[in-house]
């Protein structure tokens, strides 16, 4: 049966949970928790480690209800699935003897374009790495933290004209540094994200 409350759209739980309304917290829980932890399934098929990614989201989200500046929840929800998964992925730490075996795996028939991946993402980093400090740091809150741009804005308490225009500077920088051979992977990565 549906109440009031279940009819509301995600514009409105989220004007709710900005003010602090708890009741809608569950509502928010109840319409998105079971879509969120199948997309995290399907990217890492570990059921204890997407519950948990999928709870940290939502505690996330709670806890920055009230300065938060989300214009499309389920995006937004969607998109952090994303980035937790792949920043548990890169977080794992692998033994020697679990490196040889994971050396050993031969590689499926794309690796080429999974190696051109690699080498193209090692060169985003050390680029990224070479960007003034404040502009890497507003970089990499954007596109490998997943914070909206508002978010930044608040957490380094400087304008969102100040965030665009050092993401714009970042985005120019990578575009003139990167080899030829790697613009088409920058441009659908990094410049299509926010």
């Amino acid at each position: 049966m549906q109440t009031k409350e279940t009819l509301l759209s995600d514009q409105q739980l989220l004007a709710k949970l900005r003010n602090g309304n708890e009741t809608v917290f569950p509502l928010v829980f109840d319409r998105y928790w079971k879509r969120l932890y199948s997309y995290a399934f399907k990217i890492y098929r570990d059921d204890k480690v997407c519950e948990d990614i999928v709870q940290e989201i939502f505690i996330s989200l709670w806890e920055k209800a009230s300065e938060s500046q989300i214009l499309n929840l389920e995006a937004y929800l969607l998109r952090s699935v994303k980035y937790r998964v792949a920043n548990h992925i890169r977080s794992l730490k692998f033994s020697s003897s679990q490196e040889e075996i994971l050396e050993s795996i031969p590689y499926p028939s794309n690796s080429v374009l999974s190696l051109e991946y690699q080498e193209f993402e090692n060169e985003i980093l050390s680029k990224v790495k070479q960007l003034p400090p404040r502009c890497r740091e507003i970089f990499v809150l954007s596109r490998f933290d997943n914070y909206s741009n508002s978010e930044i804005a608040h957490k380094l308490n400087i304008s969102i004209r100040t965030v665009e225009k050092q993401i714009s500077n970042a985005l120019s920088y990578l575009k003139t540094n990167i080899e030829d051979t790697y613009f088409p992977l920058l441009v659908t990565t990094m410049l299509l994200q926010g």
